[in-house]
């Protein structure tokens, strides 16, 4: 028996505090980006593509349209906002900044809300620096992670090691291998352990470690680590990618993206994670 109270699980219910919280969240945010030249932009609830943003499929919620086309509820926002501002607004505007703020969807009914913006031809430096301004308005002091997507990536095509190693952070078999240079970049968080290690890599790493290395060297942030060895499963990130964590809760992730010949960089602010921990700490 299903009360009528009852929520599915993963849904969202804000009310009271926790919708002010909310409301002041995306108040801020949506100042700062507005003021970085950003505009704003809602995408539809359905989509045709969504398949190309989620690795697992299933995670996908389908209907169908009156041509009995499979579409799915928006489960990921990178893609869409991207994709229409170039594709269908192209012509009508020169605008290449943009941002968003609006749930998306995962099977069966998991509600994630978001805050996310899309800089097409942007530099992720920018992007960041957007991104720590509005953990600076809103009190908060995350751990900065930056990593590189292609340096699991080549490592695997390279040198055979498994990617599910890296995805799901496998160190002891990470730490097992024949290469000692794999070992050191297991240890590698800061710049200095960095520059430590990089001339007894491999040649065709260096490149993507000195990615690495310009980026951290172009903020001016203190608590940041880095983790050359993440892999993320996304599939538009391709290479700088960044993640902001506060007591090992994920606040927000960004990367450069290249899908089709469009290029940008973004970030997404995950709003449940930051309610939950604003409230903790009384902000409001």
């Amino acid at each position: 028996m299903i009360f009528e109270h009852e929520i599915p699980a993963g849904s969202r219910l804000y009310f009271g505090e926790s919708a002010r919280v909310k409301r002041k969240i995306e108040q801020i945010a949506s100042e700062i980006l507005e003021r970085e030249g950003f505009e704003e932009i809602v995408t539809p609830l359905f989509s045709y593509h969504q398949h190309q943003s989620i690795r697992d499929n299933k995670e996908l919620i389908r209907i169908s349209d009156p041509q009995n086309r499979e579409v799915t509820l928006r489960a990921d926002s990178t893609i869409d906002v991207v994709r229409l501002v170039t594709k269908r607004l192209g012509r009508t505007t020169a605008q290449k900044k943009w941002f968003y703020i609006q749930p998306v969807y995962r099977y069966p009914t998991n509600e994630i809300n978001q805050i996310g913006a899309e800089w097409l031809d942007g530099k992720l430096s920018d992007v960041l620096d957007v991104t720590m301004s509005i953990f600076k308005e809103l009190g908060i002091s995350p751990v900065l992670q930056i990593s590189n997507i292609q340096i699991p990536v080549i490592i695997s095509l390279e040198f055979g090691i498994p990617l599910e190693w890296f995805a799901c952070m496998q160190i002891e078999k990470l730490l097992g291998t024949e290469y000692k240079w794999l070992e050191n970049l297991v240890r590698v968080q800061t710049l200095d352990q960095l520059d430590s290690v990089i001339q007894n890599v491999p040649e065709v790493l260096r490149p993507e470690l000195e990615k690495m290395r310009e980026l951290k060297q172009s903020i001016h942030y203190e608590h940041t680590v880095l983790a050359p060895l993440y892999y993320a499963q996304m599939r538009y990130y391709d290479g700088l990618f960044f993640q902001c964590f506060k007591n090992n809760t994920p606040l927000a992730s960004g990367g450069h993206f290249n899908n089709d010949e469009i290029l940008a960089a973004g970030f997404a602010l995950y709003t449940d994670a930051l309610i939950e921990h604003i409230r903790n700490m009384n902000f409001v």
